[in-house]
């Protein structure tokens, strides 16, 4: 088990937001969590990447407890985010976004690049152009380009999708693909489509609470049964 979240309660001030959530991840695997807005995907996702302290619970990541630990020691044992916002650097170039991501990790930026290109051949053109002019789908590729860097087993992706034109959700569920048998993923999304052509398994969250288990087929087979929980 490379991963496992065990009755894990969030609070914020008074307002219980997650209540008892449980998942496991194995090596390899790229799990969607799929629900309705403000069902308690991204605090999920922000409790195992070290952002929120749960207030009850367990996570457990490698056989450690991840509870306690600070951000940056999350992100060393191997735990990396991507924002839902396409949160960039925008006035710098995007070498030097990933000059940022690697500085810390000790990766060489021949490296790092390697990776952005290798994941999205075209964003080599774009190495010396400032991230703020980059289209939506653009950014998130340098998001997810960015968490490669200092070679994570575990990548947290938050709503990859939003708000992108159909023609770049493919690209982007395409990378994502590509990446499955190198690393293990968890990505929140909305869009069934997508979850359909992602995920090995999808845990359904509804008001804070891991409603159900279901499979990539269930979804393929009949999408309208889960239409009105996302």
């Amino acid at each position: 088990m490379l991963l496992s979240v065990d009755n894990l309660d969030i609070h914020y001030g008074h307002a219980q937001v997650l209540h008892q959530a449980s998942m496991s991840l194995t090596e390899g695997e790229l799990v969607c969590v799929v629900g309705r807005n403000g069902a308690g995907k991204t605090t999920l996702l922000r409790a195992i990447g070290g952002f929120m302290k749960p207030s009850a619970g367990d996570i457990v990541f490698k056989g450690e407890p991840m509870s306690g630990l600070s951000l940056e020691q999350v992100a060393q044992k191997g735990i990396k985010y991507v924002y839902q916002d396409k949160r960039v650097f925008g006035d710098l170039t995007v070498r030097e976004n990933l000059e940022l991501a690697a500085y810390p990790t000790g990766e060489s930026m021949d490296s790092a690049i390697e990776k952005l290109v290798a994941i999205h051949p075209k964003m080599k053109k774009l190495l010396d152009a400032k991230a703020k002019g980059l289209s939506g789908g653009e950014r998130q590729i340098l998001l997810i380009g960015r968490a490669l860097v200092g070679d994570p087993q575990l990548l947290l992706i938050d709503e990859p999708t939003e708000g992108l034109a159909a023609i770049i959700i493919g690209e982007i569920v395409d990378i994502l693909l590509k990446m499955k048998s190198k690393i293990t993923m968890v990505v929140v999304e909305q869009n069934l489509a997508t979850v359909a052509r992602l995920a090995d398994r999808i845990y359904v969250m509804k008001e804070g609470v891991m409603a159900r288990e279901i499979t990539q087929r269930e979804i393929i087979e009949n999408p309208s049964n889960y239409e009105e929980e996302l």
